[in-house]
């Protein structure tokens, strides 16, 4: 048997992440995900490497919610504060700009929230990613609402001009027009918005069928209240991301009821894994326990990286970055996360995201058919 980790045996991920800022909120989940893996892989004896098990130390660093900080975080990181692994920045814009660093150094890096598809065209090495692409979210979505309500016939777009929520937003305009539905509104808002009313008032004027909307959880609670304000309805209301946190929920009232989303990971999928966690359940319960709450997708996903990271760092059998980012190239199993493997071009290909649509103050699944909890409602208010 191996003793317990020394005081030399540590290894060290660097975590670049928006603390403050407009995207501080996000942070926090990244932070509580990263926090809760980080302590049950210590307090399960460290990561074992060979006959040695080592701490996990996590190197957090405040990019303040800005792009070209990120970038520069992730490589201080790397080469003044020397971490073995690095984590990506929130979202698909500043994962892209940092991936550059990691390449560079030869680090592996796993992103937590990064799906656009512009994030692994690059031909990188070292980028891992667990979001499926962006279309694995409205493909599915565009098909229920067209299939169960086939009177919805137009559609309106509304998106933070950031690289995740266009692109979600424009993958979203291929599933509508894939459909056969009209899109009548297609607009982008800058980063740091405050007022909707413009935009929300052109589109009340179209009379959508369908409210499709994007961005992070600030844009999307205020976005959702002044479209109460206005009195805009629709047949159907989609917001991504925000809906799956339940501070959208509790921000926003009875104004979340019925507001659709997606996302890629939802605490009723059942999932038995070989990680620190070994199921969904087991996740599930142990965040209840430290947080007090029920955990989110963006939680999971850096817990899950996390613990992906420890999977491939136990199979290497080594903590050189070439030997980890070839186990994490080879994975192909599964986690409390879901199946893992990722394709050639660093991103997961294993996933089958959960679509849910807000009812009566809780997110009820109702997609894919393996989790689903309920049936798609009209009406939003």
């Amino acid at each position: 048997m191996s003793g317990p980790a020394s005081a030399a045996d540590v290894i060290r991920f660097g975590a670049p992440l928006p603390i403050t800022g407009p995207l501080s909120p996000e942070a926090q989940k990244q932070q509580r995900g990263y926090n809760l893996w980080a302590e049950m892989a210590n307090n399960a004896g460290g990561i074992k490497v060979g006959d040695k098990h080592f701490k996990v130390e996590i190197d957090y660093v405040d990019y303040q919610s800005n792009t070209p900080r990120a970038v520069q975080a992730a490589e201080r990181l790397i080469t003044q504060d020397k971490v073995n692994f690095l984590f990506a920045p929130f979202g698909s814009g500043a994962t892209k700009a940092a991936s550059s660093v990691s390449e560079r150094y030869k680090i592996p890096m796993v992103a937590a929230t990064a799906s656009s598809a512009q994030v692994y065209d690059q031909g990188y090495k070292y980028l891992f990613g667990i979001f499926t692409p962006n279309e694995t979210l409205t493909n599915p979505i565009a098909d229920i609402v067209t299939k169960k309500f086939p009177n919805t016939k137009t559609i309106a777009i509304l998106a933070r001009n950031d690289l995740f929520p266009l692109a979600i937003a424009q993958e979203m305009e291929k599933s509508a027009k894939r459909d056969k539905l009209d899109v009548v509104f297609f607009q982008k808002y800058d980063i740091g918005t405050l007022d909707f009313a413009s935009p929300l008032t052109e589109i009340k004027a179209k009379k959508p069928d369908w409210i499709f909307a994007t961005g992070y959880t600030n844009d999307l609670v205020l976005m959702r209240k002044q479209m109460g304000d206005l009195q805009i309805k629709a047949s159907f209301v989609t917001m991504i991301a925000a809906p799956a946190y339940q501070e959208f929920i509790d921000s926003t009232g009875k104004l979340s009821e019925n507001v659709t989303s997606a996302s890629w990971w939802h605490p009723a999928e059942r999932y038995k894994g070989v990680d620190i966690f070994g199921s969904t359940e087991n996740f599930v319960k142990a965040w209840q326990a430290k947080y007090n709450t029920l955990p989110d997708y963006g939680e999971a996903s850096a817990a899950a990286s996390g613990a992906i990271y420890q999977l491939a760092i136990e199979r290497a059998g080594s903590i050189e970055p070439q030997k980890v980012r070839d186990a994490l190239a080879a994975m192909n199993l599964t986690t409390f996360w879901g199946p893992v493997h990722f394709g050639a071009d660093g991103q997961i290909d294993s996933l089958e995201p959960p679509v849910f649509q807000i009812q009566n103050g809780k997110a009820v699944v109702i997609f894919p058919d393996a989790i689903k909890q309920g049936e798609l409602l009209s009406g939003v208010n």
